[in-house]
């Protein structure tokens, strides 16, 4: 079988390797090359990520509570906010068993969580504490699933509780007759739960259940990656599944990070190709992922929230290292013959 890497215009592994960016190393070792996590380099690039560039330096912005900026505006503060840090720390490979992480982990679990349903809202109840119930969202609850999954929380039940909202509640609903009705439904079917389920909550959603090790998944869990994989290759991962010869929204086709609430073909591809998935309704979104490239085999950041951040990430139409460490992630698992089949 041909080589994932022949797909590339060079092998851009080396300059993913260097230690500048000790995030994308650790990740390049880790998926890229297959190195164990006990190896002295995944360890060294690990232990590197805590020490030097942008990690410590959104840590050290944190308050002695585990909040950054107001404590109340944990998500309205965009993106400077603890959500949001959280998110992004999550996304560099932050190491879950700091104190400083997991303080921020709890403060976003006390005041986020709703105490009623397990999902998390976007300000919290000053009368019954927690997340306000009738703020809790889809993206957000995929999105603080996913980055507490990632900082070590999985076992944890209030983390379960998460994961419980998500297979009771999330719907990938595409353009149905009614809206649905009852549960979180009714206050939220003008936007996340109308006729056609948002994109972006479905996508984070499913990232979130993505991340529970294969073995780890119940029955509730493995039903709705079903529903939700079927969803977006209904839709060819970036096209109205009505009308494949549109794209409903351009921006998805730039490829950026972190990428917040937001959404891209790069993501949805990853989440896709995590699960196991190769379906040929994927092919259009991976010939268009590997024509990004350029001759070095290396991909641009064409997206980014630079100035709203508390740390800025690369720079926008500039060669990126995380992109292309996602884009070679994605071909990988895509073009690698063990990953072929769908995992069920």
């Amino acid at each position: 079988m041909e080589s994932w890497k022949s797909w590339l215009h060079a092998d851009p592994t080396e300059w993913l390797l260097e230690t500048d960016n000790p995030s994308v190393r650790y990740f390049s070792l880790r998926d890229l090359l297959e190195k164990p996590d006990m190896n002295s380099e995944v360890k060294e690039a690990k232990q590197d990520i805590m020490r030097t560039s942008v990690v410590p330096a959104i840590l050290e912005k944190q308050k002695n509570e585990g909040y950054w900026e107001d404590p109340e505006r944990f998500y309205s503060a965009k993106y400077k906010g603890t959500v949001w840090q959280l998110m992004i720390l999550a996304e560099l490979g932050a190491d879950g068993n700091d104190v400083r992480v997991r303080r921020a982990c709890e403060f976003i679990l006390s005041r986020s969580q709703d105490l009623e349903g397990g999902g998390f809202a976007y300000s919290s109840s000053v009368k019954k504490g927690g997340g306000r119930h009738s703020e809790v969202i889809p993206c957000l609850t995929g999105n603080l699933v996913w980055s507490l999954i990632r900082l070590g929380y999985l076992k944890d039940v209030r983390l379960q509780r998460g994961i419980d909202w998500i297979t009771n509640y999330q719907r990938f609903d595409d353009r149905i007759a009614e809206a649905p009705k009852g549960g979180p439904y009714d206050r939220l079917r003008t936007g996340c739960f109308s006729r056609h389920s948002c994109h972006m909550g479905a996508v984070k959603a499913l990232k979130a259940l993505a991340e529970i090790p294969q073995n780890k998944r119940n029955t509730p869990v493995k039903k709705t990656i079903e529903k939700g994989a079927e969803y977006f290759l209904l839709h060819h991962v970036f096209k109205s599944s009505h009308h494949l010869d549109r794209v409903p929204k351009p921006g998805w086709l730039k490829f950026g990070f972190p990428l917040m609430y937001q959404t891209d073909v790069l993501e949805i591809l990853g989440i896709l190709t995590k699960l196991g998935y190769k379906d040929p309704r994927m092919q259009e979104a991976i010939d268009i992922l590997v024509s990004k490239q350029d001759t070095n085999g290396r991909w641009n950041l064409e997206s980014t929230f630079n100035g709203r951040y508390l740390v800025n990430i690369e720079k926008k139409e500039e060669t990126s290292k995380w992109i292309t460490v996602h884009a070679l992630q994605v071909l990988k698992r895509y073009y690698t013959d063990s990953l072929k089949r769908k995992q069920r």
